[in-house]
């Protein structure tokens, strides 16, 4: 997939609503997970990616920076997110729990 084509979302559009369930690939365009959700701190908003299982069973939710993700939209409009996190990487990290 050719992400230098895809429009970054705007700020406003960086909601729970907005990003609920949207896969997230890595540099190499393998699909790592998808968001779960946000948590929106006083300093920083955390996404909760949803790493590995299958069809949400057994998958593993970890917290990232929302600036370390590169959110978008493709040709069709559809929402996504680039990490340069490993899938591998993001499995290492604690589990989190809300």
């Amino acid at each position: 997939m050719d992400h230098s084509r895809h429009t970054p979302l705007a700020a406003s559009e960086m909601t729970e609503a907005v990003l609920r369930d949207c896969p997230v690939y890595d540099r190499e365009d393998n699909r790592i997970g998808t968001i779960g959700h946000l948590h929106q701190g006083a300093a920083s908003t955390k996404v909760v990616i949803d790493v590995g299982g299958f069809l949400g069973i057994g998958t593993k939710p970890v917290a990232v920076g929302l600036d370390q993700l590169d959110l978008m939209r493709d040709e069709n409009g559809k929402v996504h997110g680039v990490s340069n996190w490993t899938k591998d990487e993001l499995r290492d990290l604690p589990e989190h729990k809300d």
